[in-house]
């Protein structure tokens, strides 16, 4: 008997290195929940401590006053760090560190445990709820005064924990359907070179060893035994292991886009990339730097003046509605936020054209025309998204850190690969997702058109890191 189980034990495969790392995070679930609570203390200092302290004085440095600080380590270290971490690791940030989960599950543990409303589970919230705080956060001047970060990121948590305590016991509802940021999430970690892959033979095969079915609950409601890409996965580690089936491996950073997103593409992820990643953020990002539109406001204000309408030049709206810090001369009237989000509209438009016609071109050369080939094909670009989104928030990070006196002269160099990188990345997605529906001399002149998408948002940001 003992000759039998020790032949047995042999036959077992060894766990590789990654695959043990997995195990790892579900063994030690104890130091990851303490983890994410020092998290949660980290991001409440910074988020309530610069919003009851007055504003920066003049001369004020990150190094010596907090509501600088939090600022630089909010839009310049922690949201870029988290976007490239999707790109490395996949939504490791949201399983292990990010503090509105764990404060959502934490709720949901000691709620009220109720069914997820069908509202809740709308599948357009991720663009919806993207492209709204957005707006939201360039009309209040979320990057620049604490208050209004105080509002969004603490807003966002209240209502993680609400939502948490309200429905799904010991389940991460808020962060499976209304996270402002899961849509992002989602798209950026299907690049990313390690997933938890299913064994799906093994999944349905007879379990040997007693302890491959250690029962686990995946708090971001995946269905684990189908999953085939790392875009809903928290990669908590929690399933790691089951059946001896479902383990932590590397893959190749296109397999997901290429072969997975065919199925799984929708026009939600489609309005998420070409209209909110690339359009809406690179109009947020724009607009403040833009002579456009200084000149069509002051366009618009000569003729509100000979027409004798004054006041939408005069009045503003609460800080909370539109930013309103008169002392340090920073206001925008009512005519402002019409500019800018007419701006930011136009922004939108035009750069979803001028991506989307490309695409569509593309789509009709290899055959005739199906939407799903469209919705795939759009997630070539999540590289340049991507890369533009980091871009626009370090560009936060660069600005402190030369009002502090640091010289930056190799960023215009950086940004340059960042966006040449990024470029031939989805040239490459392009060109492979186009490989799945044709071939030969079709495949190549499709790919020319497709490549062309890229040209309006590397204008875009042209415009504003090397032109304005």
């Amino acid at each position: 008997m003992t000759a039998i189980d020790y032949r047995h034990a042999a036959s077992v495969p060894q766990p590789s290195r990654l695959a043990r790392v997995g195990l790892w995070l579900r063994d030690h679930r104890r130091a990851i929940m303490a983890m994410q609570w020092a998290v949660v203390l980290i991001y409440a200092v910074l988020l309530i401590g610069p919003a009851v302290l007055p504003l920066p004085p003049s001369g004020a440095h990150i190094w010596n006053n907090l509501t600088l600080l939090a600022q630089f380590l909010f839009w310049g270290v922690w949201w870029p760090g988290v976007l490239i971490s999707m790109l490395v690791f996949g939504r490791l940030w949201c399983g292990i560190f990010c503090p509105e989960g764990a404060l959502s599950e934490f709720a949901a543990r000691h709620g009220r445990g109720r069914a997820t409303p069908r509202w809740i589970r709308w599948r357009g919230w991720p663009f919806a709820a993207f492209v709204m705080t957005t707006v939201y956060g360039q009309l209040i001047s979320v990057y620049q005064y604490p208050l209004p970060v105080l509002v969004i990121l603490g807003g966002s948590t209240a209502a993680a924990i609400a939502v948490g305590y309200m429905y799904g016991r010991n389940k991460r509802v808020w962060c499976r359907y209304l996270c402002p940021v899961n849509g992002v999430f989602g798209l950026l970690s299907k690049l990313a070179p390690v997933h938890f892959g299913v064994d799906q033979q093994q999944w349905n095969a007879p379990v040997q060893r007693p302890e491959a079915m250690q029962p686990f609950t995946c708090a971001p409601l995946v269905a684990v035994k189908t999953m085939k890409g790392a875009s809903p996965c928290h990669m908590c580690g929690r399933c790691a292991g089951f059946r001896d089936a479902v383990e932590l491996k590397s893959r190749r950073p296109d397999h997901e886009v290429v072969h997975v997103a065919g199925e799984t593409a929708s026009h939600w992820d489609s309005l998420l990339i070409i209209t909110g990643l690339i359009g809406v953020a690179l109009g947020a990002f724009q607009w403040s730097a833009s002579p456009w539109f200084v000149t069509i406001k002051q366009a618009l204000a000569g003729w509100l003046i000979r027409h004798d309408t004054i006041w939408p030049l005069e009045h503003s709206l609460p800080w909370f509605m539109l930013t309103n810090y008169p002392g340090r001369n920073d206001v925008l009237t009512l005519l402002d936020a019409t500019v800018l989000l007419s701006y930011i509209a136009a922004a939108t438009a035009i750069l979803s054209l001028g991506v989307s016609l490309p695409l569509a071109l593309a789509v009709r050369l290899v055959g005739r025309w199906q939407w799903q080939r469209f919705h795939h094909l759009a997630h070539g670009l999540i590289p340049l998204a991507a890369a533009g989104v980091i871009l626009g928030l370090s560009s936060m990070t660069v600005t402190q850190l030369r009002a502090d006196g640091f010289a930056l002269g190799w960023i215009g160099t950086a940004r340059f690969w960042t966006l040449a990188i990024a470029v031939m990345a989805s040239s490459w997605l392009l060109t492979r997702i186009l490989g799945r529906y044709a071939s030969g001399l079709r495949q190549v002149v499709a790919s020319g058109a497709a490549i062309l998408s890229v040209t309006a948002p590397l204008v875009g940001w042209w415009l504003l890191f090397w032109h304005w």
